[in-house]
């Protein structure tokens, strides 16, 4: 089933995640690509969403932009009409052609089995050039995950939205957790609430690099700014061997 999110209350995603939030986020996807290919002139995106990393990305690089919602698409094709875009599943599609660099940034924690994740790593892999690189950025691996709440809102015109985000896990035994969405939406006819739970994967540093160096990747890691407190998460850069 498709998150809410992603579908019914995509009008409302840009007041939940601003585009503009993203460009810290997405520096550090460029410097890190950067090092590992600096001449690199191409990206996928898998997982894009509303193109809100790639608003900032496709100043550097030609982007192609592939994700699983058609409406998160059409968000994304009015921030970027010159963007190449794509229905796919990060787990199956399969383009026949190869980029200097790939992205796979927090649309992956949709990965809730290993299977899942070695599925989308094989598409990262057999679209990244020999010599090319992806990044992995997951939201939070097992032995970082700490349980959270956020409060957001935002407001456009007749449109309004104020949630509380929970992310927790109720098994730490297993390989996901959760996170609910508690929200009120205004549009033209008034306030209305909703709710939508978030399943998403959370797997151990070692399991993502040995699914990682299984499919072919030397692994390394760099940190991507977290917060504005300066706290910093950790990323997988990926050198797909010559």
């Amino acid at each position: 089933m498709t998150p809410l999110l992603y579908g019914d209350l995509v009008r409302w995603y840009r007041l939940l995640d601003p585009p503009a939030d993203h460009a810290d986020e997405a520096n550090s996807y460029r410097e890190a690509l950067e090092r590992a290919v600096p001449a690199a002139e191409t990206l996928l995106d898998l997982g894009s969403g509303g193109g809100h990393n790639a608003l900032h990305l496709a100043e550097r690089f030609r982007c192609t932009l592939s994700d699983i919602s058609e409406p998160m698409l059409g968000l994304s094709r009015e921030l970027l009409p010159q963007c190449e875009h794509l229905l796919g599943d990060m787990r199956t599609l399969r383009l026949g052609r190869t980029f200097d660099t790939v992205l796979v940034h927090d649309a992956v924690m949709y990965m809730t089995t290993e299977s899942d994740l070695r599925a989308a790593v094989a598409t990262a892999f057999v679209h990244t050039r020999p010599g090319g690189a992806a990044v992995f950025a997951a939201d939070a691996l097992r032995e970082s995950f700490a349980e959270e709440t956020d409060v957001i809102e935002g407001d456009a015109g007749a449109l309004g939205l104020r949630c509380v985000a929970w992310s927790w896990d109720p098994d730490p035994g297993d390989c996901t957790f959760i996170t609910d969405y508690a929200l009120l939406v205004r549009d033209e006819s008034g306030v209305r609430a909703m709710h939508d739970r978030h399943l998403e994967g959370l797997f151990p540093e070692a399991t993502w690099r040995g699914i990682l160096g299984e499919a072919g990747f030397e692994v390394d890691t760099f940190g991507r700014p977290r917060d504005e407190d300066g706290n910093f998460d950790r990323c997988f850069l990926c050198k797909r061997r010559a």
